[in-house]
């Protein structure tokens, strides 16, 4: 016959076990970081998937920044332009439905990079995001 005690003291020890693996699965997802993306970036740390880089970025850290000029995105106060070595792709971090990031393309000669109604591009050393012709970032 098996000891009572020693019953309960694997039991209480099964349970002990068990409720803290229960709680670091959990806590997981609620530290930064524990949000990864289909990428892997950690949307919590600031990280996006650059689809020109090929890795996870955080928009304010690049070296372009453009500002909000239009209601419309006004909950989008910043963003961010990339452009791929060969300068014929820019990447801009607007979230347009399901991506968070859209790559414009810029053909022959042309001064500026399209992508169906959004437009970058450069006016006096700095760039501008239009929507339809509207100035959206500068």
């Amino acid at each position: 016959m098996i000891n009572n005690t020693y019953m309960k003291k694997t039991l209480l020890f099964s349970t002990l076990l068990l409720g803290s693996l229960v709680f670091a699965q959990k806590t997981d997802a609620n530290m930064p970081g524990g949000d990864k993306d289909v990428h892997g970036c950690a949307a919590s740390a600031g990280y996006i998937y650059s689809q020109i880089n090929k890795d996870c970025i955080r928009p304010f850290e690049q070296k372009i920044e453009l500002e909000g000029q239009d209601p419309e995105y006004a909950s989008i106060q910043r963003t961010a332009v990339i452009f791929s070595k060969d300068m014929k792709k820019a990447e801009i971090f607007i979230p347009s439905g399901k991506e968070s990031s859209m790559v414009l393309t810029k053909k022959g000669k042309e001064v500026a990079w399209k992508n169906g109604d959004y437009t970058l591009i450069p006016v006096k050393k700095r760039y501008e995001i239009r929507k339809k012709d509207v100035v959206i970032f500068k």
